[in-house]
């Protein structure tokens, strides 16, 4: 099981991009990559909706997730969504560890 983020940073003027490369540039985002637990952590551009970023973020359970929510990553995290004056959505979702339906598999393509 893991514990997937899914936060939407929505802004103005290109603002919710240049906070996520600044927290690319900065190393913040690769700090927060190796933290104990951290199964992934990517921006991703909606094609259509130019001012959001979407974060992708996995932890390997809830404690993980409540120790990264400690971490002085938090801070600068905050601070920078405060400088770019950023407005957050947040979905929450547990993986499912037991495989594609079959269903399901007919449509993936590996």
């Amino acid at each position: 099981m893991s514990i997937v983020m899914h936060l939407y940073y929505t802004g103005s003027n290109g603002s919710a991009r240049r906070f996520a490369e600044e927290m690319e540039r900065s190393g913040t985002a690769d700090l927060i990559r190796k933290e104990d637990g951290n199964e992934g952590y990517r921006y991703f551009l909606p094609l259509d909706d130019p001012e959001t970023v979407l974060l992708i973020d996995r932890w390997r359970d809830q404690e993980s997730l409540d120790a990264h929510h400690g971490s002085p990553m938090m801070t600068t995290i905050a601070q920078l969504r405060e400088e770019y004056d950023l407005h957050m959505r947040a979905e929450r979702y547990i993986s499912d560890e037991s495989g594609i339906p079959s269903s399901d598999a007919a449509f993936i393509r590996g």
